[in-house]
């Protein structure tokens, strides 16, 4: 039985800093600023203007199109404004900004659990989808979407992941350690979209208390396992996950739905109980806040609209004589670095890391021309070349690029760039050529 997929790396895990912080909900007390865009696919619509007052989960943006989702408010209050504000990209973007009135009274009753005996696949589908609910992994897209494959009954696994292999986060760890019935019942409530599928709980072993929550919270439940997997970057990648699982590999012009799986993060799934037992909108997550330049790291529940600076600030700032330079909304590997820390707290984020070494920066004073050593190749989890790759870049040649060296199949781990002894920016090389074929083609087709 696979417990690993091919290539990878060993980045230092830092996980010591947080993985014993329990996790712990955050009220902010300063205005709440939440973007109309916080999913792959359309913005939503705001359908709250100024002056209005809302709730905790009231909805404040309505989904524009089906790959889209609502979004909802973590406070009440009154909102301040409809207008472009700045978020964790850099850019401004359309925001509703709430005046927080630090009471958080609830819109409806989200502690009384509902009966759901007898409710079908659909309802499910429709709960989630009224729910906002989107992968909390990173990407963000909209769960409903991918709880409706074209054929149901050719899903053979449904994969919860828990593998959380970037390195300082601990959050997942904490939410499956404390939280692993409420994931349970979640992945059961996928398991009755599926007819045919097993559910596999795929976690690194360096989460030993997690692995045993889950396997108790699964027993006497049929069709349900526990596999705990090798530590290994990005064991938590879809890709790897499915590879490890269902043994098949596939394009990036495929989906998991094509080769018989549905892939969700364990935040994910947790909220999609939330959402069917107990009516309550995605507003709140799991998030770490972690790094060598952080007071205190910890593990928090966040309400969305958070600002960064304020969560940082009540976790007690930078470290005392800790030199911060560089702040990145994930982890090291793939995640954003932020320009500042004052801009929102959105869906698909799970962690602020304070870095006091900054890989990039040295990387390039320390970079030299290609070795050809093939390191790139061996670590590569999709197969590809990524020597060659930044060749053809450097020479232009967009076709052998994207069509002989399939380049568009990077998914941009950094694997590459972690192991590269001549230090070349292969994964930012990677990111920026696939951005412009994107766009290219984009134009070309008038979208």
């Amino acid at each position: 039985m696979k417990d690993t997929f091919r290539g990878g790396v060993h980045p230092a895990e830092h996980k010591e800093l947080s993985r014993d912080a329990a996790l712990v909900r955050y009220d902010p007390k300063g205005e709440m600023v939440f973007p109309l865009s916080q999913h792959i696919g359309k913005p939503a619509k705001p359908v709250v203007q100024k002056g209005d007052s809302v709730l905790v989960g009231q909805m404040l943006a309505q989904a524009d199109g089906f790959v889209s989702a609502h979004v909802f408010s973590s406070c009440s209050g009154t909102v301040k404004a409809v207008e472009p504000r700045r978020t964790l990209m850099g850019t401004f973007a359309d925001c509703v900004v709430v005046d927080n009135d630090g009471q958080f009274t609830p819109f409806a009753d989200y502690e009384t659990r509902q009966d759901t005996y007898g409710v079908s696949a659909a309802e499910v589908v429709k709960r989630v989808q009224d729910a906002g609910i989107v992968g909390l992994g990173g990407a963000g897209f909209p769960t409903h979407v991918k709880l409706a494959p074209k054929n149901p009954d050719a899903i053979r696994y449904v994969i919860a992941n828990g593998a959380e292999c970037e390195p300082y986060l601990t959050c997942n760890d904490q939410l499956m350690r404390s939280h692993a019935h409420a994931i349970a019942e979640g992945l059961e409530l996928m398991l009755r979209l599926f007819p045919n599928a097993e559910g596999v709980i795929c976690i690194e072993r360096n989460k030993p208390e997690a692995i045993q929550a889950m396997r108790e919270a699964i027993q006497g439940k049929t069709r349900m396992s526990v596999r705990d997997l090798r530590v290994k970057y990005p064991q938590g990648g879809e890709r790897s996950l499915i590879s490890v699982i269902a043994g098949v590999d596939f394009p990036t012009s495929k989906l998991p739905a094509d080769v018989g799986c549905i892939v969700e993060n364990v935040g994910t799934i947790y909220a999609i109980q939330r959402a069917v037992y107990y009516g309550e909108p995605l507003f709140s997550h799991c998030l770490t806040l972690s790094g060598e330049g952080a007071a205190n790291p910890g593990n928090y529940i966040v309400r969305d609209g958070t600002m960064f600076s304020e969560l940082l600030e009540h976790a007690g700032g930078i470290k005392e004589g800790a030199m911060v330079k560089k702040a990145m909304v994930g982890g090291p590997m793939m995640g954003i670095a932020l320009a500042s820390l004052d801009v929102p707290v959105q869906k698909q984020n799970n962690g602020l890391t304070l870095l006091v070494d900054d890989e990039n920066e040295q990387a390039e004073k320390d970079m030299t021309a290609c070795l050809h050593c093939g390191r790139c190749t061996t670590v590569c989890p999709q197969g590809l070349l990524p020597q060659m790759m930044a060749d053809a870049v450097h020479i232009n040649d967009m076709d052998r690029y994207e069509n002989k060296l399939h380049g568009l199949e990077c998914i941009q781990c950094g694997s590459c760039s972690y192991i590269c002894p001549a230090r070349q920016p292969l994964t930012q090389i990677f990111k920026r050529t696939k951005a412009e074929i994107l766009a290219r083609k984009r134009a070309q087709s008038g979208r």
